[in-house]
């Protein structure tokens, strides 16, 4: 597993959690104290949970299995999708579709569409048709490929989820615990850490932390593909 220091997370503001007011009962065990009004997150509790989900990231990746990222706040977007793809990874960056793990087999009827209409689209099966006709079926790929791009490849059920807001992907998470799918998650003091498998305390909505903590775990996915 990469090396991660207090001062790189402390640098990354994993620190920071929420205001006092928001405070999670069942986060008090990660929580370090108070300043100026914000809670203060424990980050040695934050490396030994970092160390506990990447072992267990590896495992999957040993027995070949997918894990599913899932980050669909503003500022988890873009990172999401640039990890995500860069370890041949699914990923829901738009928005998440209900019954995705519930209902998986209508659901999975939507990147196969795509797939479709953007092969015949290259094979020029719509040559004959009129502009605006093309222009339909292009609006169409294009607003399949908004949701559900980052699953096209995805033929099961994931064998683990990971999401960047427990409170944001709350119906993410409720599928994926219907589905007995283990969960890792970033905590923040405003989240009940119990509701997933491997809680990682950490500032849910800081861009940095989020990097951090993925780069952790493509480290320790790399490890086990070499």
């Amino acid at each position: 597993m990469k090396t991660v220091s207090i001062l790189d997370l402390l640098k990354s503001g994993a620190h920071f959690g929420q205001v006092k007011s928001k405070r999670y009962p069942k986060m008090d065990k990660y929580i370090f104290g108070v300043k100026d009004g914000v809670h203060i997150i424990d980050l040695e509790k934050t490396i030994e949970s970092l160390e506990k989900a990447s072992e267990f990231v590896k495992k999957i990746i040993t027995n070949n299995g997918k894990i599913l990222f899932v980050g669909t706040k503003r500022q988890a977007k873009a990172i999401v999708r640039e990890f995500a793809e860069s370890i041949n990874m699914p990923y829901v960056i738009s928005r998440w579709l209900g019954g995705t793990f519930t209902n998986f087999d209508n659901i999975i009827r939507l990147p196969n569409k795509m797939k479709k209409l953007e092969e015949d689209m290259a094979n020029g099966v719509y040559e004959k048709y009129t502009k605006k006709e093309k222009l339909m079926i292009e609006r169409e790929i294009a607003k399949l490929k908004e949701m559900v791009e980052g699953i096209r490849d995805l033929n099961g059920i994931p064998q683990a989820i990971f999401v960047v807001d427990i409170n944001y992907e709350k119906t993410a998470v409720i599928e994926a615990k219907e589905r007995k799918i283990p969960v890792i998650a970033i905590a923040d003091t405003n989240t009940n850490p119990e509701l997933v498998d491997y809680p990682i305390p950490a500032n849910d909505d800081s861009a940095n932390t989020l990097k951090l903590i993925l780069s952790v775990f493509k480290e320790s996915i790399n490890e086990v593909k070499k």
